[in-house]
């Protein structure tokens, strides 16, 4: 049955870059280590690592909808920002690949690391792979605004740039996890079960405002989401992420009126600041490998994760409750941050 959702969703161009649906597992390891048993409490993964394109990710949702309106729009060239181990610049870089069209990353430096490692493996190495044009701007230098010279430029020759901003997370790329929500509604329904919350990583918002904006629309609540900010701290996250469900629910046709309580974020997690190690995320990615065989990464997922095992041993959730962790992606920055888990 088509929902008010699915039928807002139609609307836009959408390129099919994940083929079906990513799968839910239930982590019986992880609840035995945890003695969530005890207390009749279900731990979930929702595998967004588990794409086919460029190593998998959450970000590839987000692609779908903004490489549909670049194809519409007849667009050769994307442009994309982030950091130096950008997990979005990467997945630009694939799926640019996949479409034939002509790719350009500019890289910033906001991590203070210089390792060669971060400098050239992980992420770095598959933007190499993926035949991207790499420019990696010196400290200081603002990557939107370059982005936007670079257009500049390509037009000037004739070309036709689409410029994404980072993360991809605009109110059209947040149209890809709104479609995540009813994708997960559709495997509680497979599973026989109802999540009581979803938890994911929240760094330029995109993911949490889509999820947030489709819970709303299938009326269950924005508050359906929970994240950890691993980017700014929590009034700066919640703002962002306020504004950008807002945006999203009215590209979606909604004039629903969101509460500013309806951003559930935590950012206990973040540490010294974006991708720097914490004591908790090394905890909560080992934990994970070691337990479920499965990997998170050292920047979002490691980090949420370590919240949510926060959460799990203080007792947030109770008897009978499910909850859903949403894996992200990101594990070839694992290799990027091989000096970290290798002192360990």
């Amino acid at each position: 049955m088509q929902t008010v959702l699915d039928k807002a969703l139609s609307a836009f161009p959408r390129a099919d870059l994940l083929q079906g649906p990513t799968p839910i597992q239930r982590a019986c390891r992880l609840e035995q280590q945890l003695g969530l048993h005890e207390q009749q409490v279900q731990l979930y993964i929702k595998r967004d690592d588990h794409m086919l394109i460029g190593g998998g990710g959450n970000k590839l949702r987000k692609l779908e909808f903004h490489l549909g309106a670049a194809l519409q729009d007849g667009i050769d060239t994307i442009i994309t920002v982030g950091g130096i181990q950008s997990n979005h610049a990467r997945l630009t870089a694939a799926v640019c690949a996949r479409q034939g069209i002509d790719c350009e990353l500019i890289l910033s430096r906001a991590v203070p690391k210089r390792e060669a490692d971060y400098e050239l493996n992980g992420n770095r190495l598959l933007d190499h792979l993926f035949g991207a044009r790499v420019h990696v701007l010196p400290q200081g230098k603002d990557a939107q605004v370059q982005a936007e010279i670079r257009a500049a430029q390509l037009r000037a020759a004739g070309r036709k740039p689409l410029v994404i901003p980072t993360g991809g997370s605009t109110p059209v790329g947040s149209l890809g996890y709104a479609r995540c929500a009813a994708e997960i509604t559709r495997q509680e329904t497979e599973l026989d079960v109802q999540f009581t919350q979803v938890m994911i990583a929240n760094g330029s918002a995109g993911t949490h405002a889509g999820l947030a904006a489709g819970f709303e629309l299938l009326g269950r609540g924005a508050a359906t989401v929970r994240s950890w900010s691993v980017l700014t701290d929590r009034d700066t996250a919640a703002a962002r992420t306020l504004q950008l469900t807002r945006q999203t629910l009215a590209l979606l046709g909604s004039s629903a009126a969101l509460r500013t309580d309806a951003i559930d974020i935590d950012a206990s997690q973040l540490g010294e600041g974006y991708g720097l190690p914490t004591p908790a995320m090394l905890e909560a990615v080992q934990l994970m490998a070691r337990c479920e065989g499965l990997l998170l990464d050292p920047v979002y997922s490691g980090k949420a994760f370590a919240g949510l095992l926060g959460d799990l041993r203080q007792g947030r959730y109770r008897s009978g409750d499910s909850v859903l962790f949403v894996m992200t992606g990101g594990t070839p920055g694992l290799y990027a941050y091989r000096d970290t888990f290798i002192a360990r």
